[in-house]
């Protein structure tokens, strides 16, 4: 159920679910109130006034009984039950009411909308990468005396229907002790796609499957799944039940590999040292058994009943997960080892998992364009549409691909890790704590902060320093060039040990009793980022004659968190300035075609047709991307043209602005 909820004075409304926080809904609206410790409810300043509709709100020591008595709310701790009027108070927006009136700062905050599920890959059914099946077997007798293995697959054939199933002689040396120990009771586990090199129950066929553990007694209702997205900067996992499909878990954590360098190529450079290509890999498999642990620990799983892992991660990520040889891919002319990895074992590489779970990763395309990417691609469908679609994974390294079901381009470059919280002063994962959304009072500078979970500030995910790089930007209080105007009067604005910086939250507010800050270190880096992206979508385009226009579609990947800023996105130039429609959130597209894999194991056929259709193009000595890249080093972009509406709202809002700041 929605409810329209009406901000006065600014008259601004705007549709939530109900249960929806009122600050939450502010700044989804664009309607600012002063806030400073991220929705926690101990700064005091986002006091509002509920003039009509139903509310659920705690009574808080900031709003005296007499007030509370007469509606007095704080916005951060009062949740919508009807439709609402709302009314902020002077106090709690900063300004006046002829400024705010002047000052049309509302609706500049969306969403974008989630991809629905029935623009996702199409054509896959339910058919699980591993299965686990119980068989009871009759012992054997003088008359009927046929081999263990034997007596195992007639078993299978008998009770689930099962032939041409290929077993290793590993599973020979204990298969007639565990056979016996069990009472003639155990459980098959088989994966798809067996190698060669195996013993077959049927010569001479097609053996789509292979056993790859048996266990005493019935647990075929513990078959679990692990999902890896091996980032450069951070590790994420999901833990699914192939019984059900449903992924029951998911945590992240930071790729340990960060402290040898924040890109691939300090890390390609580092694995040439004397064990330096040891200690990365020993570094990223440390990372996923953290990520293990923890999801097996949330959910009271044992590591027992993990039967397969699919990862997905850039080309030089994927080589040091599995100790291959980087040297060439950053050496002209760029190759991989290997562009179709075999499955391995998981434990051969040091996962912490049992013995004979297979860990399958996804075809890689070129140098810098992995199965990171060619799992978004699959799990978003984009392979199977006549829509023309940019797809763009935003992250330490920007792929990108430009296609539809009848061609792919695919390209990407070095966005650093600022958009993952790496290389900026206060950065961090989406974590509680984290700022993802910020709204600047324009005069007074005074910041509407708000947090995952709503805790108090701990730090700035990649969510929040879009939001922020954008209301700084429109707020007049850093130029096009990122650099912050210093005859502002706030004591918010300062200077720091390494230049400028905006204070976000006090330390007597923050999560971590320091204050969480804003510098121009941090907006350069955050300009490197978007700029590489936008030149390799721009380059991308022009080496297929296109324009941004043509696009029928733009899906955003990434993991940012609940909140997609699109117009502040645009504002500063990461997003292209066309309709808000075309644009769609996919969330982290790594994981949604690696989980596809899992539960449909004809899919691993699917990415590699995907691998095959993509052209790869080499940005790392393109002269057109470097220019664009240059074009792109300024907010939102140093050519108006490709921002016609942006442009215009910044020079229309910073005129307002002047006015106003005068006129205080």
């Amino acid at each position: 159920m929605q409810h329209t909820i009406t901000f006065e004075p600014s008259n601004v409304s705007i549709r939530v679910d109900r249960g929806t926080n009122l600050l939450e809904a502010a700044l989804a609206a664009g309607v600012h109130i002063n806030a400073s410790c991220g929705g926690q409810g101990v700064c005091g300043k986002c006091q509002v006034i509920i003039e009509a509709g139903d509310v659920e709100s705690e009574k808080t020591e900031m709003i005296s009984q007499e007030k509370y008595e007469q509606r007095w709310r704080q916005a951060c701790k009062t949740f919508v039950l009807s439709d609402c009027t709302v009314r902020i108070p002077v106090e709690s927006r900063g300004l006046k009411r002829v400024v705010t009136q002047q000052l049309d700062m509302s609706k500049t905050e969306r969403k974008i909308s989630p991809l629905d599920t029935k623009v996702l890959a199409v054509g896959w059914q339910f058919d699980p990468a591993t299965i686990k099946v119980p068989v009871r077997l009759t012992p054997p007798t003088l008359k009927d005396n046929i081999s263990d293995l034997a007596r195992l697959l007639k078993g299978l054939r008998k009770e689930h229907h099962i032939d041409n199933i290929a077993v290793d002689i590993g599973d020979l040396r204990t298969m007639p002790r565990l056979l016996r120990k069990s009472d003639w009771s155990v459980t098959a586990t088989m994966v798809a796609a067996p190698e060669s090199g195996t013993i077959s129950s049927s010569q001479g066929q097609t053996r789509p499957l292979r056993l790859v553990r048996l266990e005493p007694g019935d647990t075929s209702g513990q078959n679990l799944a692990i999902v890896l997205d091996i980032g450069t900067t951070t590790v994420c996992a999901e833990l699914l039940d192939l019984k059900t499909g449903k992924v029951i878990a998911e945590t992240a954590e930071y790729n340990k590999q960060a402290d040898y360098g924040e890109d691939v190529i300090t890390r390609i450079v580092y694995a040439q040292k004397p064990g330096g290509r040891e200690k990365l890999q020993s570094l990223v498999v440390s990372s996923v058994n953290q990520v293990i642990s923890e999801i097996l620990t949330q959910t009271g799983s044992s590591k027992e009943s993990v039967s397969y892992i699919a990862c997905a991660g850039n080309t030089t990520m994927t080589h040091l997960l599995l100790g291959l040889e980087t040297r060439y891919i950053r050496e002209s002319p760029y190759v991989p080892a290997a562009n179709y990895v075999p499955s391995v074992w998981a434990s051969d590489i040091g996962i912490d998992v049992p013995d004979r779970v297979r860990l399958q990763s996804f075809p890689l395309v070129a140098s810098y364009v992995g199965g990171d990417i060619v799992s978004g691609i699959l799990g978003s469908g984009v392979f199977q549409k006549k829509e023309l679609t940019l797809y763009m994974d935003i992250g330490t390294n920007g792929e990108i691909v430009l296609g539809n079901s009848d061609w792919l381009v695919c390209a990407a470059c070095s966005m650093g890790p600022a958009f993952e919280g790496g290389g900026i002063k206060h950065g961090m994962r989406a974590d509680k704590g984290a700022i993802e959304g910020f709204h600047l009072n324009p005069l007074t500078l005074e910041p509407m902060v708000i947090t995952v979970d709503r805790k108090k500030p701990r730090g700035i995910c990649g969510s929040g320093l879009i939001s922020i790089l954008s209301e700084l930007l429109s707020g007049c209080v850093i130029d096009p060039n990122g650099k912050f105007y210093i005859n502002l009067s706030s004591d918010r604005m300062r200077q720091g040990r390494f230049g400028c910086e905006y204070v976000l939250a006090w330390a007597r507010d923050s999560g971590t009793g320091h204050d969480i800050v804003i510098t121009e270190v941090d907006i350069e880096n955050l300009m490197r980022g978007k700029s590489a992206l936008f030149a390799g979508c721009l380059t991308l385009l022009d080496t297929m004659s296109l324009s941004f226009d043509d696009l029928d579609r733009v899906i955003v990947a990434g993991a940012f968190g609940r909140y997609i800023n699109l117009e502040k996105g645009k504002r500063i130039g990461l997003f292209p300035d066309i309709p808000v429609k075309k644009f769609h959130f996919l969330g982290n597209g790594c994981l949604l075609g690696a989980r596809l894999i899992c539960l449909s194991k004809g899919m691993v056929s699917e990415a590699e047709r995907i691998a095959k259709m993509m052209t790869n193009v080499e940005l790392s000595d393109n002269q057109s991307f470097m220019d664009n890249y240059i074009g792109a080093l300024f907010l939102p972009h140093t050519e108006a043209r490709f921002f016609p509406h942006v442009s215009k709202l910044l020079q229309s809002n910073c005129q307002m602005i002047y006015k106003a700041r005068e006129a205080a």
